[in-house]
C-alpha cells in the first residue's frame, strides 16, 4: 500500500465491497414489476405504504405510528422541529453525534450533556440534573453502539431512563440506526418495546443495513405525534422518495436484508477486532471500549496529545480521523472517533501505525 493512498477512519459509511449491489439491482426490478404505479407516483408523506407496514410489523406497532423519511437525520430534524422551541432544555449524551448538536443548536435549544460511560449514559448524573430543577423536553439517546463512543446502553439503564422520563415528563428520543449491526453478545430490548407510558419516539434507518444511498429512515412514535409530523412533511415535500422505499421494501421482504446484515456484521466485526489489536500494538497508551457492534470506536489518548495538532499530522501521512472535540460542547481535545466501516482489514494496521507516527511527530 502506497503512502499516498488515503486511509479514512473518518466516514461512518460501509465500504463498497460489503454493499449487496446485485441484490439491490434485483430488488429494483422487482419493485418496478410488482408496483409500477406506486413506485412512480408522488405517494404519501408517511412513505411507501407496504414498507410502512413492514416497519410496523418489525416493531410491533400499528402503521399509523410509523413515518418514513429521507434518511433518519430528517426524522431527527422533524422531531426536533416539532417538540423543541428556542430556550427549551434538551438532554444529549456526552459525546454525541455532531449533527445532533448542530441541529439542536440551530433550533435554539438549551443543551445539557450527560456523560457516557462504558454501559451508556450516566443515569445517576441525569437524575441529579433533573433533581436540580432542569425540565427537558427531550433526551436524545443512541442506545446501541453509540456514535461516536461505540458503547451500548445496558438494559438496567434503559429501564431507568423510561422511569425517569415518566416521572419528569420528557420524551426519550431513541435514535437507533446501528441496532442490527451486532457482532457480539445478544440484542437488548429497545426502549420502544419496553415503553408502557408512551414516552419513547424511536428512529432508525436502512443506511447501515442496506446502503447510505437509499436515504430511507423512519420514526416510530405515538399516533398523534406521527400524524402532526406527517402534515409538516406533506407541506415540505409532498412525499419522500418512493423509488428508494419500494426497492428497500423488496430488499426486506425477499430475505436480502437478513443476508446483507450478516455480511456487514461479519466484515465489521473483523475490522473492529483488527482495529483494537492494532491500537494495542502501536498506541498502547490509548484507552478505548471495544464495541460489540456498529461502526465506531472512541479512543482516549494521553493528555499531551492535542487532536487539533494530531488530525493535520495524520492527514499529512494519508490518514483521515475525526477529532473528539467535534462531538461535545466542550472538551474532547485528547480523543478521536475512528470509524472502521469504510476501511478494509489490510488498511487498518497501516492506518493505526501512521496515527502513531503522527503522535510522535507532535510529542512536546
Amino acid at each position: 500500500m502506497s503512502a499516498e493512498q488515503l486511509i479514512s477512519f473518518a466516514r461512518g459509511a460501509p465500504s463498497l465491497d460489503i454493499v449487496d449491489i446485485e441484490g439491490l439491482k434485483a430488488a429494483a426490478v422487482r419493485a418496478f414489476d410488482a408496483d409500477p404505479a406506486g413506485v412512480t407516483a408522488y405517494g404519501t408523506s408517511v412513505g411507501y405504504l407496504p414498507l410502512r407496514q413492514w416497519i410496523a410489523d418489525k416493531h410491533g406497532v400499528t402503521p399509523e405510528q410509523v413515518l418514513i423519511t429521507n434518511g433518519s437525520l430528517q426524522a431527527d430534524a422533524f422531531l426536533f422541529d416539532h417538540l423543541v422551541q428556542p430556550g427549551d432544555a434538551v438532554v444529549v449524551e456526552r459525546p454525541t453525534y455532531d449533527r445532533t448538536l448542530l441541529n439542536l443548536r440551530s433550533q435554539g435549544a438549551e443543551v445539557h450533556a450527560v456523560t457516557v460511560q462504558s454501559d451508556g449514559v450516566d443515569t445517576a448524573e441525569l437524575r441529579k440534573l433533573l433533581e436540580s430543577g432542569v425540565r427537558p423536553k427531550l433526551a436524545h439517546i443512541i442506545p446501541n453502539y453509540q456514535n461516536p463512543a461505540g458503547v451500548t446502553l445496558s438494559e438496567a439503564k434503559r429501564r431507568e431512563l423510561l422511569d425517569l422520563a415518566a416521572e419528569y415528563g420528557f420524551t426519550i428520543f431513541e435514535d437507533d440506526p446501528y441496532a442490527d449491526i451486532r457482532f457480539r453478545g445478544s440484542a437488548l430490548p429497545s426502549m420502544l418495546s419496553l415503553d408502557t407510558a408512551g414516552v419513547v419516539v424511536h428512529a432508525s434507518s436502512f443506511t447501515k443495513t442496506v446502503c447510505p444511498g437509499v436515504r430511507v429512515g423512519y420514526l416510530v412514535g405515538p399516533r398523534d405525534l406521527i400524524a402532526d409530523i406527517a402534515k409538516r412533511a406533506t407541506n415540505l415535500y409532498i412525499s419522500p422518495g418512493m423509488v428508494a422505499q419500494a426497492i428497500v421494501h423488496q430488499f426486506c421482504v425477499n430475505g436480502d436484508l437478513d443476508r446483507s446484515i450478516a455480511t456487514v456484521c461479519t466484515a465489521l466485526g473483523e475490522r473492529a477486532r483488527v482495529l483494537a489489536e492494532s491500537l494495542r500494538r502501536h498506541i498502547p497508551q490509548a484507552s478505548f471500549v471495544e464495541p460489540d457492534g456498529g461502526y465506531f470506536l472512541w479512543v482516549d489518548l494521553p493528555e499531551w496529545v492535542s487532536v487539533e495538532k494530531l488530525a493535520p499530522a495524520a492527514a499529512e501521512r494519508g490518514v483521515a480521523v475525526v477529532k473528539g472535540s467535534d462531538f461535545v460542547t466542550a472538551g474532547g481535545e485528547h480523543s478521536l472517533r475512528l470509524a472502521f466501516s469504510a476501511v478494509t482489514v489490510d488498511q487498518i494496521d497501516e492506518g493505526v501505525r501512521r496515527i502513531a507516527d503522527a503522535m510522535e511527530s507532535i510529542r512536546p
